[in-house]
Protein backbone atom coordinates (compact mmCIF):
# COMPACT_ATOMS: atom_id res chain seq x y z
CA UNK A 1 0.00 0.00 0.00
CA UNK A 2 2.92 2.69 0.98
CA UNK A 3 3.92 4.82 -2.10
CA UNK A 4 6.37 7.33 -2.17
CA UNK A 5 5.77 10.37 0.06
CA UNK A 6 4.34 13.55 -2.28
CA UNK A 7 5.03 17.05 -1.19
CA UNK A 8 2.59 19.39 -0.44
CA UNK A 9 1.47 21.73 -3.54
CA UNK A 10 3.91 24.61 -2.36
CA UNK A 11 2.60 27.00 -5.74
CA UNK A 12 1.90 30.29 -5.09
CA UNK A 13 -2.04 31.47 -6.25
CA UNK A 14 -2.78 35.02 -6.32
CA UNK A 15 -6.63 35.34 -6.04
CA UNK A 16 -8.92 38.37 -6.09
CA UNK A 17 -11.02 38.79 -3.04
CA UNK A 18 -13.85 38.13 -5.18
CA UNK A 19 -12.43 34.75 -6.51
CA UNK A 20 -11.19 33.91 -2.40
CA UNK A 21 -14.95 34.81 -1.58
CA UNK A 22 -16.55 32.55 -4.27
CA UNK A 23 -13.96 29.25 -3.44
CA UNK A 24 -14.29 29.96 0.59
CA UNK A 25 -18.26 29.85 -0.04
CA UNK A 26 -18.49 26.74 -2.78
CA UNK A 27 -16.04 24.46 0.18
CA UNK A 28 -18.44 25.43 2.85
CA UNK A 29 -21.53 24.73 0.56
CA UNK A 30 -19.87 21.15 -0.89
CA UNK A 31 -18.77 20.39 2.87
CA UNK A 32 -22.68 20.79 4.75
CA UNK A 33 -24.34 19.60 1.16
CA UNK A 34 -22.29 17.04 -0.42
CA UNK A 35 -23.55 18.26 -3.74
CA UNK A 36 -21.57 19.48 -6.83
CA UNK A 37 -22.20 23.38 -6.30
CA UNK A 38 -23.83 25.67 -8.99
CA UNK A 39 -24.00 29.83 -9.63
CA UNK A 40 -27.20 29.93 -8.58
CA UNK A 41 -26.31 28.16 -4.88
CA UNK A 42 -23.48 30.68 -5.30
CA UNK A 43 -25.23 33.75 -6.05
CA UNK A 44 -27.74 33.02 -2.25
CA UNK A 45 -24.96 31.82 -0.15
CA UNK A 46 -22.11 34.27 -1.44
CA UNK A 47 -23.55 37.73 -0.30
CA UNK A 48 -21.73 39.22 -3.34
CA UNK A 49 -23.69 41.32 -6.09
CA UNK A 50 -22.80 39.06 -8.76
CA UNK A 51 -24.61 37.84 -12.00
CA UNK A 52 -24.23 34.06 -12.15
CA UNK A 53 -22.34 34.57 -15.26
CA UNK A 54 -20.19 36.53 -13.73
CA UNK A 55 -19.94 32.88 -11.11
CA UNK A 56 -19.40 31.42 -13.97
CA UNK A 57 -16.60 33.21 -15.12
CA UNK A 58 -14.96 33.04 -11.83
CA UNK A 59 -15.90 29.48 -11.12
CA UNK A 60 -14.08 28.60 -15.00
CA UNK A 61 -11.07 30.50 -13.69
CA UNK A 62 -10.36 28.48 -10.30
CA UNK A 63 -10.84 25.09 -12.54
CA UNK A 64 -8.52 26.24 -14.51
CA UNK A 65 -5.91 26.80 -11.46
CA UNK A 66 -6.85 23.22 -10.35
CA UNK A 67 -8.74 24.15 -7.58
CA UNK A 68 -11.55 23.23 -8.49
CA UNK A 69 -13.41 20.45 -11.08
CA UNK A 70 -16.42 19.79 -12.46
CA UNK A 71 -17.55 16.04 -12.46
CA UNK A 72 -18.98 14.57 -15.77
CA UNK A 73 -22.50 14.00 -14.31
CA UNK A 74 -23.39 17.95 -13.19
CA UNK A 75 -22.63 21.44 -14.19
CA UNK A 76 -21.78 22.14 -10.57
CA UNK A 77 -18.41 22.15 -9.23
CA UNK A 78 -16.41 20.59 -6.70
CA UNK A 79 -13.24 21.86 -4.74
CA UNK A 80 -9.65 19.27 -5.48
CA UNK A 81 -7.27 18.42 -3.15
CA UNK A 82 -5.59 22.10 -4.36
CA UNK A 83 -8.80 23.73 -3.37
CA UNK A 84 -9.14 22.31 -0.08
CA UNK A 85 -5.87 22.94 0.82
CA UNK A 86 -6.20 26.39 -0.66
CA UNK A 87 -8.92 26.41 1.86
CA UNK A 88 -7.14 25.27 4.72
CA UNK A 89 -4.32 27.22 4.66
CA UNK A 90 -5.46 30.79 3.77
CA UNK A 91 -9.40 30.91 4.05
CA UNK A 92 -10.86 28.52 7.07
CA UNK A 93 -12.73 30.40 9.81
CA UNK A 94 -12.09 28.13 12.69
CA UNK A 95 -15.10 27.51 14.85
CA UNK A 96 -13.64 26.90 18.99
CA UNK A 97 -15.80 23.86 20.08
CA UNK A 98 -18.99 23.99 22.25
CA UNK A 99 -18.91 24.00 25.96
CA UNK A 100 -20.93 20.68 25.83
CA UNK A 101 -18.24 19.53 23.87
CA UNK A 102 -15.48 20.88 26.25
CA UNK A 103 -17.16 19.66 29.21
CA UNK A 104 -17.47 16.26 27.93
CA UNK A 105 -14.25 15.79 26.92
CA UNK A 106 -13.08 16.88 30.30
CA UNK A 107 -15.76 14.78 31.95
CA UNK A 108 -14.52 11.75 29.83
CA UNK A 109 -10.83 12.48 30.71
CA UNK A 110 -11.33 13.24 34.45
CA UNK A 111 -12.74 9.49 35.14
CA UNK A 112 -10.26 7.43 33.39
CA UNK A 113 -7.73 6.03 35.71
CA UNK A 114 -5.45 3.76 33.44
CA UNK A 115 -3.60 5.13 30.59
CA UNK A 116 -5.00 2.54 28.32
CA UNK A 117 -8.57 3.69 29.44
CA UNK A 118 -7.89 7.19 28.77
CA UNK A 119 -6.80 6.76 25.60
CA UNK A 120 -9.35 4.88 24.60
CA UNK A 121 -11.52 7.11 26.11
CA UNK A 122 -10.13 10.24 23.69
CA UNK A 123 -10.80 8.53 20.45
CA UNK A 124 -13.86 7.34 21.43
CA UNK A 125 -15.19 10.95 22.19
CA UNK A 126 -13.07 12.29 19.12
CA UNK A 127 -15.44 9.93 16.93
CA UNK A 128 -18.66 10.30 18.28
CA UNK A 129 -18.33 14.07 18.13
CA UNK A 130 -17.09 14.57 14.85
CA UNK A 131 -18.92 11.25 13.68
CA UNK A 132 -15.57 10.36 12.29
CA UNK A 133 -12.74 8.47 13.12
CA UNK A 134 -10.68 8.88 16.25
CA UNK A 135 -6.98 8.02 16.76
CA UNK A 136 -5.08 8.67 19.28
CA UNK A 137 -0.97 7.35 19.33
CA UNK A 138 -0.07 5.68 22.19
CA UNK A 139 2.78 7.20 24.18
CA UNK A 140 6.08 6.19 22.47
CA UNK A 141 8.13 4.70 24.83
CA UNK A 142 11.38 5.97 23.07
CA UNK A 143 10.70 9.43 24.23
CA UNK A 144 11.74 8.68 28.03
CA UNK A 145 15.26 9.10 29.78
CA UNK A 146 17.13 6.96 31.19
CA UNK A 147 18.14 7.78 34.30
CA UNK A 148 20.44 5.06 35.21
CA UNK A 149 20.98 1.14 34.90
CA UNK A 150 22.55 -1.52 36.93
CA UNK A 151 23.22 -5.05 36.52
CA UNK A 152 22.72 -8.35 39.13
CA UNK A 153 24.27 -11.50 37.75
CA UNK A 154 21.83 -14.54 38.30
CA UNK A 155 22.22 -18.05 37.35
CA UNK A 156 22.80 -19.72 34.21
CA UNK A 157 23.96 -16.92 32.22
CA UNK A 158 21.44 -14.60 33.00
CA UNK A 159 21.71 -10.85 34.15
CA UNK A 160 19.05 -8.31 35.84
CA UNK A 161 18.68 -5.38 34.75
CA UNK A 162 17.50 -2.38 36.69
CA UNK A 163 16.32 0.76 35.18
CA UNK A 164 15.43 3.92 36.56
CA UNK A 165 13.11 6.42 33.70
CA UNK A 166 12.63 9.55 34.43
CA UNK A 167 13.21 9.53 37.72
CA UNK A 168 10.35 7.50 38.90
CA UNK A 169 10.05 4.41 36.83
CA UNK A 170 11.52 1.44 37.86
CA UNK A 171 11.78 -1.73 35.32
CA UNK A 172 13.56 -5.09 35.91
CA UNK A 173 14.43 -6.94 33.12
CA UNK A 174 15.83 -10.10 32.80
CA UNK A 175 18.86 -11.17 29.85
CA UNK A 176 20.45 -13.99 29.09
CA UNK A 177 23.72 -13.60 28.08
CA UNK A 178 26.47 -15.13 25.72
CA UNK A 179 28.42 -16.21 28.77
CA UNK A 180 28.74 -15.72 32.91
CA UNK A 181 29.54 -12.01 34.27
CA UNK A 182 30.86 -11.38 37.79
CA UNK A 183 29.13 -8.64 39.54
CA UNK A 184 32.87 -7.04 39.70
CA UNK A 185 32.34 -7.28 35.42
CA UNK A 186 28.72 -5.91 35.27
CA UNK A 187 29.37 -2.77 37.92
CA UNK A 188 32.08 -1.41 35.30
CA UNK A 189 29.54 -2.06 32.66
CA UNK A 190 27.00 -0.19 34.13
CA UNK A 191 28.83 2.78 35.33
CA UNK A 192 30.53 3.05 31.46
CA UNK A 193 26.81 2.80 30.62
CA UNK A 194 25.46 5.36 32.78
CA UNK A 195 28.28 7.90 31.85
CA UNK A 196 27.64 7.48 28.05
CA UNK A 197 23.98 7.29 28.37
CA UNK A 198 22.64 8.79 31.54
CA UNK A 199 20.09 11.67 31.32
CA UNK A 200 19.32 10.97 27.68
CA UNK A 201 16.07 9.34 26.12
CA UNK A 202 15.96 6.09 24.92
CA UNK A 203 15.61 6.74 21.60
CA UNK A 204 18.48 8.44 21.73
CA UNK A 205 20.38 6.27 23.45
CA UNK A 206 19.16 3.38 21.08
CA UNK A 207 20.41 5.61 17.98
CA UNK A 208 23.85 6.08 19.99
CA UNK A 209 24.10 2.62 21.00
CA UNK A 210 23.92 1.22 17.24
CA UNK A 211 26.73 3.85 16.31
CA UNK A 212 28.81 2.97 18.94
CA UNK A 213 28.65 -1.24 18.15
CA UNK A 214 28.97 0.21 14.47
CA UNK A 215 32.38 2.45 15.36
CA UNK A 216 33.78 0.98 18.19
CA UNK A 217 33.79 -2.94 17.73
CA UNK A 218 37.21 -3.79 16.60
CA UNK A 219 38.79 -0.95 19.35
CA UNK A 220 36.84 -1.94 22.12
CA UNK A 221 38.23 -3.96 25.43
CA UNK A 222 36.20 -6.69 27.18
CA UNK A 223 34.38 -3.87 29.18
CA UNK A 224 33.12 -1.92 26.73
CA UNK A 225 31.92 -4.89 24.83
CA UNK A 226 30.04 -6.37 27.89
CA UNK A 227 28.63 -2.68 28.58
CA UNK A 228 27.56 -2.66 24.49
CA UNK A 229 26.32 -6.46 24.79
CA UNK A 230 24.36 -5.73 27.77
CA UNK A 231 22.80 -2.48 26.52
CA UNK A 232 21.85 -3.70 23.19
CA UNK A 233 19.95 -6.72 24.93
CA UNK A 234 18.26 -4.43 27.33
CA UNK A 235 17.15 -1.95 24.72
CA UNK A 236 15.91 -4.31 22.05
CA UNK A 237 12.37 -4.46 23.20
CA UNK A 238 12.30 -0.53 23.10
CA UNK A 239 12.70 -1.23 18.40
CA UNK A 240 9.34 -2.43 18.57
CA UNK A 241 6.78 -1.09 16.44
CA UNK A 242 4.28 1.52 18.17
CA UNK A 243 0.72 1.39 18.21
CA UNK A 244 -2.44 3.65 18.22
CA UNK A 245 -6.40 3.63 19.51
CA UNK A 246 -8.63 3.80 16.73
CA UNK A 247 -12.32 4.41 17.28
CA UNK A 248 -15.57 5.10 15.12
CA UNK A 249 -13.69 3.44 12.19
CA UNK A 250 -17.21 2.37 10.59
CA UNK A 251 -18.55 5.90 11.04
CA UNK A 252 -16.29 6.26 7.61
CA UNK A 253 -19.11 4.02 5.58
CA UNK A 254 -21.38 6.41 6.14
CA UNK A 255 -19.76 8.83 3.95
CA UNK A 256 -21.05 8.11 0.11
CA UNK A 257 -17.20 9.17 -1.45
CA UNK A 258 -15.97 6.41 1.17
CA UNK A 259 -18.33 4.06 0.72
CA UNK A 260 -17.19 1.96 -2.32
CA UNK A 261 -16.11 -1.47 -1.55
CA UNK A 262 -12.83 -1.57 -2.80
CA UNK A 263 -12.12 1.89 -1.07
CA UNK A 264 -13.43 0.11 2.11
CA UNK A 265 -11.06 -2.61 1.88
CA UNK A 266 -8.31 -0.91 1.54
CA UNK A 267 -9.02 1.20 4.16
CA UNK A 268 -9.80 -1.14 6.59
CA UNK A 269 -6.81 -3.13 5.60
CA UNK A 270 -4.89 -0.03 6.35
CA UNK A 271 -6.16 0.09 9.83
CA UNK A 272 -5.82 -3.82 10.66
CA UNK A 273 -2.15 -3.66 9.50
CA UNK A 274 -1.33 -0.38 11.34
CA UNK A 275 2.51 0.25 9.65
CA UNK A 276 1.31 2.53 7.17
CA UNK A 277 -0.79 4.60 9.56
CA UNK A 278 1.89 4.21 12.26
CA UNK A 279 4.24 5.71 9.76
CA UNK A 280 2.58 9.21 8.96
CA UNK A 281 1.78 9.24 12.74
CA UNK A 282 5.23 9.00 13.35
CA UNK A 283 6.19 11.78 10.87
CA UNK A 284 3.50 13.72 12.53
CA UNK A 285 5.06 13.31 15.54
CA UNK A 286 8.29 14.73 14.72
CA UNK A 287 6.72 17.62 13.09
CA UNK A 288 5.59 18.67 16.74
CA UNK A 289 2.88 20.70 15.43
CA UNK A 290 -0.29 20.23 14.28
CA UNK A 291 -0.21 18.66 10.49
CA UNK A 292 -3.60 18.65 7.98
CA UNK A 293 -2.64 15.77 5.25
CA UNK A 294 -5.41 16.46 2.24
CA UNK A 295 -6.15 12.93 -0.11
CA UNK A 296 -2.90 12.03 -1.51
CA UNK A 297 -1.16 14.47 0.20
CA UNK A 298 -0.77 11.26 2.95
CA UNK A 299 1.28 9.52 0.54
CA UNK A 300 -1.11 6.33 1.23
CA UNK A 301 -3.32 4.78 -1.61
CA UNK A 302 -5.53 3.90 0.67
CA UNK A 303 -5.91 7.23 2.08
CA UNK A 304 -6.25 9.14 -0.95
CA UNK A 305 -9.63 9.88 -0.28
CA UNK A 306 -9.18 11.13 3.21
CA UNK A 307 -8.06 13.74 5.28
CA UNK A 308 -5.83 13.14 8.65
CA UNK A 309 -6.04 16.04 11.03
CA UNK A 310 -3.45 15.77 14.18
CA UNK A 311 -1.84 17.53 16.46
CA UNK A 312 0.65 16.79 19.36
CA UNK A 313 0.11 15.95 22.85
CA UNK A 314 3.08 16.87 25.22
CA UNK A 315 4.45 16.19 28.71
CA UNK A 316 6.72 18.92 30.26
CA UNK A 317 7.29 20.31 26.68
CA UNK A 318 8.40 16.55 25.20
CA UNK A 319 6.02 15.35 22.26
CA UNK A 320 5.20 11.66 23.95
CA UNK A 321 2.72 10.99 20.43
CA UNK A 322 0.13 13.01 18.28
CA UNK A 323 -4.03 12.37 18.20
CA UNK A 324 -6.42 13.34 15.59
CA UNK A 325 -9.12 12.54 13.17
CA UNK A 326 -9.66 10.54 10.35
CA UNK A 327 -12.33 11.46 7.66
CA UNK A 328 -13.14 11.87 4.05
CA UNK A 329 -11.65 15.38 2.17
CA UNK A 330 -15.21 16.40 2.62
CA UNK A 331 -15.16 17.49 6.29
CA UNK A 332 -16.03 20.52 8.25
CA UNK A 333 -12.31 21.47 8.83
CA UNK A 334 -13.20 24.72 10.61
CA UNK A 335 -14.38 22.33 13.22
CA UNK A 336 -12.64 19.31 13.27
CA UNK A 337 -9.21 21.65 13.25
CA UNK A 338 -9.56 23.17 16.78
CA UNK A 339 -11.21 20.28 18.23
CA UNK A 340 -8.20 18.08 17.30
CA UNK A 341 -6.19 20.76 18.86
CA UNK A 342 -8.16 21.38 22.05
CA UNK A 343 -8.48 17.86 22.63
CA UNK A 344 -4.44 17.20 22.45
CA UNK A 345 -3.38 20.15 24.95
CA UNK A 346 -6.05 18.74 27.42
CA UNK A 347 -4.52 15.46 27.49
CA UNK A 348 -1.02 16.82 27.58
CA UNK A 349 -2.46 18.59 30.88
CA UNK A 350 -4.52 15.46 32.39
CA UNK A 351 -0.82 13.18 31.70
CA UNK A 352 1.24 15.97 33.72
CA UNK A 353 -1.26 15.95 36.43
CA UNK A 354 -0.88 11.85 36.38
CA UNK A 355 2.83 13.20 36.45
Amino acid sequence: MATKRKKRPNRRVDLSDRARSLLKTLVEHYVREGQPVGSKALARDSGLDLSAATIRNVLCDLESLGLLSSPHTSAGRVPTVQGYRLFVDNLVSVTPPSIVELERLKSEMGRRESIDDLLESVSGVLSEVTRMAGVVMVPRRDYRSLRRIEFLPLADKRVLAILVINEQEVQNRVIHAAREYSADQLQEAANYLNTLFGGKDLQQVRAALVQEMVQTKERMNDMMQTAIEMADKVFERDTAEGDYVLAGQTNLMNFAELSNLDKLRQLFEAFNQKRDILHLLDECCAARSMQVFIGEESGYHALGDCSVITSPYKVDGQVLGVLGVIGPTRMAYERVIPLVDVTAKMLGMVLNQRD
